[in-house]
């Protein structure tokens, strides 16, 4: 058996409290900027936004209510959720609950259907073979629903953000597509691409043309359905990222056995504090760094050194979390 106390920590001169929120609606790495900006102007707060995780770890003192927190997020475009009881929190972070599965579901829909829809509207406007009379009208039935409704997330990102008076890659996206619908749609009504027997050429040439007789559905679906699969394949990787991080946590002591008054009490690892003498057993995960203040044993130290060979440690040494 060995008794340590934790190694004394720096105090800081004013009482902070710290929170974790976790942030919805963000799409790229400006927009974890964008939050973290706009808590770092608050007075007495520091943020730290991480978009891979969906996490914001703010610092803040007196006078300052984690509803602010969260209105201020609000106010930036983005929504913001107190931290989970810890029941309900075990609960979402069950393989497939969550909103990182739930998010990875919606985009595998989105980009299904937007690739069966895509793919023939590229083909045809690739290869002149399959341009068949009125061809241009089936590709705006099949290339219309791509651009309306499976960038749906990109138009409403883009429309938050200009509310806010900002510009991210969903707004790129947004108008781009809805440039090339849009002059496609003034080309069949009102130009020349509507006539029956239009042909698009396939060359690797730059020539000039008539305007009103070009029409860009397949890039509209295109870009839509590759941004889509970009999307859909970080959420997947996200939603993978956390659930390794959450089995790293895990691994670590949830409590922790204390000598107070002679008498040894086990509580929770989170009300550990500096000057604490806790006991590790055997067998047992230290819980924090700190110091051997009596007995002697050895330690697994192999997570953190990449060596198997167990360390001896005696009265006086240092030593971090590992496996006694």
């Amino acid at each position: 058996m060995t008794s340590m106390a934790p190694e004394q920590a720096a105090v800081p001169a004013a009482p902070v409290s710290e929170v974790e929120l976790s942030i919805g609606g963000m799409t790229c790495a400006s927009c974890a900027a964008r939050i973290e900006k706009k808590l770092n102007r608050m007075d007495g707060v520091t943020a730290t936004v991480n978009f891979a995780t969906e996490k914001a770890k703010i610092a803040y003192g007196p006078g300052i209510e984690v509803t602010d927190l969260v209105a201020t997020v609000e106010k930036t475009g983005y929504t913001a959720q107190e931290p989970a009881r810890p029941a309900a929190r075990e609960e979402t972070t069950a393989p497939g609950n969550g909103p990182e599965g739930d998010e990875a579901g919606v985009l595998w829909q989105r980009l299904l259907v937007s690739l069966v829809l895509s793919v023939p509207v590229v083909l045809m406007a690739m290869v002149p073979l399959l341009q068949l009379d009125n061809w241009q009208w089936l590709s705006l039935t099949l290339a219309a629903p791509v651009v309306v409704w499976g960038a749906l997330p990109f138009h409403r990102a883009a429309w938050t953000n200009a509310r806010h008076g900002a510009a991210t890659m969903d707004t790129l996206v947004s108008i781009g597509t809805l440039a090339a619908l849009g002059w496609s749609l003034w080309a069949l009504f009102f130009g020349h691409a509507g006539m029956p027997g239009m042909r698009h050429g396939f060359d690797f040439s730059v020539s000039r043309a008539d305007g009103s007789s070009s029409i860009y559905l397949e890039a509209a679906a295109g870009v839509t359905a590759f941004i889509l699969a970009g999307r859909y394949l970080e959420a997947k990787s996200k939603r993978k990222a956390g659930a390794a991080l959450r089995a790293l946590f895990e691994l670590g002591a949830k409590d922790v056995t204390v000598l107070r008054d002679g008498r040894e009490t086990r509580i929770p690892v989170a009300e550990l504090v500096a000057g604490d003498w806790f006991v590790v057993r055997p067998g047992e995960k230290i819980a924090t760094d700190g110091t051997v203040v009596e007995g002697s044993s050895a330690v697994d130290a192999s997570m953190l050194t990449g060596e198997s060979v167990p360390v001896d440690v005696t009265r006086g040494d240092a030593v971090t979390g590992a496996t006694v």
